[in-house]
């Protein structure tokens, strides 16, 4: 396998880049409990993005694992999901916001969020903040009881664990190491990637 690009998101920040068809993107927690909010795009077309709804629709699953295909809005393939270390993600929960962190963490002024950290580096390709839908939690550990309510714990990443995906269209992508303290156990981490072909 050849490496074409490698990069570290810093804590609390993200990156877009584009992704061909056939290339592997691996995606790494290289200290643990970090987790990283990933969306994409049909490179040519930004009206066909990654959807939660389709995705789970497809898999019969809430939990995405190792072997699951990511669909577009359109019914189309974008992401297969080849190598994962960890086992636990999310497709649940949209990306955190700086709205998010005034209602429910009665946060004053500015937050860093993956929201915006997404719409900014996307803007790029013409992607607006209204156009970031739900995106795809990898190492993020959300728990669904029996009375229908929700708990978001500790990730379960350990330093090293990763996810590798295979792009099954020429995509734009949009990567964050997240900043939301309670989806992180607390602390804010980097995150590594790398696209390989």
């Amino acid at each position: 396998m050849k490496k074409l690009m490698k990069g570290r998101i810093s804590p609390q920040s993200g990156v877009a880049f584009e992704l061909k068809k056939g290339q592997y993107l691996k995606i790494t927690d290289p200290l643990g409990e970090q987790v990283s909010d990933l969306i994409c795009y049909k490179l040519h077309d930004k009206e066909e993005w990654l959807s939660s709804g389709r995705t789970l629709d497809y898999a019969n699953a809430w939990l995405i694992k190792k072997g699951h295909i990511l669909y577009s809005n359109r019914s189309n393939p974008m992401l297969t999901l080849l190598e994962d270390t960890c086992g636990r993600h999310d497709f649940l929960l949209t990306p955190c916001s700086l709205e998010m962190f005034h209602k429910l963490y009665k946060v004053k002024g500015h937050h860093p969020s993956c929201h915006e950290n997404l719409y900014s580096n996307l803007k790029a390709w013409g992607i607006a903040p209204d156009e970031v839908p739900t995106t795809f939690n990898i190492f993020m550990n959300v728990q669904i009881f029996p009375d229908g309510s929700l708990s978001v714990e500790p990730p379960l990443s350990k330093a090293g664990d990763y996810v590798m995906f295979r792009a099954e269209m020429d995509l734009v992508v949009g990567l964050t190491a997240c900043s939301a303290g309670q989806s992180n156990n607390g602390s804010f981490k980097p995150i590594d990637y790398e696209i390989n072909e």
